[in-house]
């Protein structure tokens, strides 16, 4: 069914996780027994079920993305998956305008899989809605691999730099790079 899935990911343009990361997605979801949880960036649903495979089975995804198209691919997914439609809460629109409509300290895992321009704004989101000992989790965190290459100075790759320093130097998270996938930055809330 994720074979499906990423190939459906692949004809319409999406890069979905890997299953190294879905696998460590499903294990923070696990470690945190996750009831509710916040996915920026729907995709075409890989990641969302890795997230709701881990979650407790009262657990509810909301899930955020701009593109109607992905998420009416991510909702077929999650009902071939098994999973009832009240497990989901699929919203259309963009993340910036309808993270502020969701409850302070209600989540439990807040996953990024977005364009690496905006992890500073969704770190901020994170923070605020995540419950203490929350778990956020930045997909992409070692930049195309360029992380590592000090003459890399492109925008995602000094995005990502930033981002990273900004939470390893604060005192709201205790982080860890996961080297998975694309890279994922997993950090708890302090």
């Amino acid at each position: 069914m994720l074979r499906t899935a990423r190939a459906l990911a692949h004809e319409v343009g999406v890069e979905a996780v890997t299953p190294g990361s879905g696998a460590a997605l499903r294990l923070l979801a696990a470690a945190g027994n996750a009831r509710a949880v916040v996915e920026i960036g729907t995709g075409t649903g890989v990641s969302g079920v890795w997230l709701l495979r881990g979650m407790r089975p009262d657990g509810v995804l909301t899930t955020i993305d701009v593109e109607v198209e992905y998420q009416r691919i991510a909702r077929r997914l999650f009902q071939e998956a098994g999973f009832p439609s009240g497990r989901t809460r699929i919203i259309t629109g963009r993340a910036l305008d309808v993270l502020p409509r969701l409850a302070d300290g209600a989540y439990d895992l807040v996953f990024v899989d977005a364009v690496s321009t905006g992890f500073a704004a969704y770190v901020d989101a994170a923070l605020r809605l995540l419950r203490p000992g929350g778990v956020l989790a930045l997909n992409g965190a070692l930049a195309a691999g360029r992380i590592g290459d000090p003459a890399a100075r492109d925008v995602e790759t000094v995005t990502v730099r930033e981002t990273i320093k900004a939470i390893r130097e604060s005192e709201h998270w205790v982080p860890a790079l996961l080297p998975v996938g694309h890279g994922l930055l997993a950090a708890v809330k302090a």
